[in-house]
């Protein structure tokens, strides 16, 4: 079972542009009432906008008709219509407006519902994914990805939608009003400066791509380095840490000022297409007021039209540009939602019917990646209520069994089985109900005491918060913290001992009271006298359940009800602790080597 991600790929060459755009349009539905207001306000406000230079023409022309037939009688105020081109401004002021706030509420809920699936199908996602991902690449690019989810839809209601619409309407006032010419510059200049600015911005998007890739790998490195704070301090690799940060963001500096130079000449020949295209048709309109063909307001009309055309158009280039970089964005967290988990609950999943609460493995052949094998045909049974211990040297596969038994992977072969369910059949979310294990590795969240026990539970009341941390030994010491159980762990509870979050994590798991216990090296980070405490509340909560112990410390697991010795990802030898014993195999090596440690009083004074 190889796996192989890459979280922080840039697939931009392979990306579906028209794909994406249509993937975004179910987080629009739930609001179309909203979606359709603001595309009527939008509409009328272009209609009122295209309006203006039509009242403005009335108004220039009505005045030099008067101006030139009375020339001794004073000048009559064509006050309606300039009344009307107030009006026109305002109501254009009035539904652009009412466009922005009635379509905040649609973008807005967009975000948040793209932001929680992207996030869920994380969770959903295997853990071979979780082991390999940079922590500080994905959560870049989920950020970009909303935010480019959040400006496209800007983009297209605010821009490129108002855009098309006002050309739509500016071309049917020039077609109808004035000769061929003039639409045929018009438009043409369009389609040059489109062509242009295309053009060039695809020149332009591989320094965006450079940007990009040298971002998320910088936060991956800063993150990486703040989250293993304390490894970086005990080798005094600080300034490596800086220079490889340092090193990434000169990259990415590079890009960055490849990018902002080369859009002078994308800015300066926009510029160039549109002062060529104003000056042509004023000189044609122009020429139109000296030959007679044409009225002052008609010269006013076409240069407004123009200008006004040209405004946004000036603004699309830009627009243009940002949604290929929102595009390339967006397309990292489209991609992301395309990574299939590699386990999936099956179409006819049962949930899972604990009786007795029998584990089996029957044949269990297991491999990470195809080079190296882990598991060879492993084969035990733990009764109800009984424990099995199991332990060996490291890398012997040990841990491996609980990964399996939580159904973080699928075995290659063989099977695993609950009450004679086999877990592959069954639902997820059931099986992990009825199991729960105290990790080798306890990572907690950066909040209270309280959240991180109750965590296993989250119904659960003080009380049972309180019984299970004085069952795992550690409430004594909560309470006699300043903030009791309110005091903050911190990230990844580094403000706790290797010995009190391991601790926190045996109370998690006596709050949950599952059928089935996993320990793994659950005593791993506890001095001598705690251990021996922790072990008594162990034996107190394993009793009546079935218990799977995964041991290095041989001392803590003499109880079990039966013992498996591993090496190599095999069972070589199993029986109880005095069978083992009575063996003289690799348990009793073990078990030597650790006596003799435990009484060594050179090694007792290390």
């Amino acid at each position: 079972m190889y796996v192989n991600f890459r979280p922080t790929e840039a697939p931009h060459s392979e990306r579906n542009d028209l794909q994406n755009i249509k993937r975004m349009l179910p987080f629009l539905w739930s609001y179309r009432g909203r979606v359709f207001i603001a595309l009527a306000s939008l509409m009328l406000a272009k209609f009122a906008i295209v309006g203006i230079p039509l009242v403005l023409k009335e108004i220039v022309d009505q005045l030099d008709v008067t101006l030139a037939d009375t020339a001794s009688i004073p000048v009559e105020l064509p006050l309606a219509l300039l009344l009307g081109y107030g009006a026109l401004r305002l109501a254009n002021v009035l539904f652009s407006e009412l466009r922005d706030a009635v379509f905040s509420r649609v973008r807005y809920r967009a975000m948040r519902d793209i932001s929680t699936k992207v996030v869920r199908h994380l969770y959903q996602l295997s853990l071979g994914f979780h082991l390999e991902r940079r922590t500080g690449g994905i959560s870049r690019d989920l950020e970009r990805g909303t935010r480019s989810l959040s400006s496209i839809l800007n983009y297209l209601t605010f821009n490129i939608i108002p855009t098309m619409v006002e050309f739509v309407l500016v071309a049917a006032v020039l077609f109808s009003q004035y000769d061929s010419h003039f639409a045929l510059i018009t438009f043409g200049t369009v389609v040059v400066y489109l062509a242009y600015t295309m053009a060039v911005t695809e020149w332009r998007m591989h320094f965006r791509h450079e940007m990009n890739a040298h971002d998320s790998k910088a936060n991956s490195q800063a993150v990486d380095g703040l989250i293993n704070y304390e490894t970086v301090k005990y080798f005094n690799n600080e300034t490596y840490e800086l220079h490889r940060y340092d090193k990434t963001l000169n990259a990415w500096e590079d890009a960055a000022v490849k990018s902002t130079s080369s859009m002078a000449l994308l800015n300066f020949g926009q510029g160039a297409i549109i002062a060529i295209g104003v000056t042509i048709v004023m000189i044609f309109a122009a020429q139109g007021v000296v030959d007679k063909d044409m009225s002052l307001g008609d010269l006013v009309l076409v240069n407004a039209m123009m200008l006004q055309l040209f405004i946004p158009l000036g603004f699309l280039g830009i627009i243009y540009r940002s949604m290929k970089h929102a595009m390339a964005d967006m397309d990292l967290m489209f991609k992301l939602l395309d990574r299939q988990p590699e386990i999936l609950d099956q179409d006819d999943a049962n949930e899972l019917r604990v009786n007795n609460a029998t584990v089996k493995f029957e044949q269990v052949e297991f491999a990470y990646n195809p080079e190296r094998q882990i598991l060879h045909g492993i084969s035990f049974e733990i009764p109800p209520g009984k424990k099995l211990a199991v332990v060996g040297p490291s890398g012997a596969g040990k841990s491996t069994l609980a990964r399996l038994l939580f159904r973080f992977y699928d075995v290659d072969s063989g099977c695993i089985s609950v009450d004679g369910q086999d877990i592959r059949g069954i639902s997820q979310v059931s099986l992990r109900e009825a199991i729960g294990i105290v990790p080798q590795d306890t990572v907690l969240f950066n909040e209270s005491i309280f959240h991180n026990i109750q965590y296993a539970k989250p119904g659960a009341t003080e009380g049972e918060v309180r019984r299970a941390a004085k069952l795992a030994n550690i409430a004594e010491f909560i309470e006699n913290l300043p903030d009791g159980y309110d005091t903050i762990v911190g990230e990844r509870g580094l403000k706790l001992s290797g010995g009190e979050k391991q601790r926190v994590a045996i109370a998690r798991v006596i709050l949950k009271n599952p059928n089935i216990l996993v320990f793994d090296e659950a005593t791993s980070s506890l001095d001598s006298h705690s251990e021996q405490v922790i072990l008594q509340s162990l034996r107190e909560v394993a009793e009546e359940h079935t218990t799977l112990v995964i041991a290095h410390r041989l001392s803590t697991i003499i109880d079990a009800d039966q013992i498996l010795v591993m090496e190599q990802g095999m069972i070589v030898e199993q029986g109880t602790h005095q069978q083992l014993l009575a063996q003289q195999g690799l348990y009793a090596n073990l078990w030597q080597i650790q006596q003799e440690k435990e009484y060594d009083p050179v090694s007792e004074a290390d």
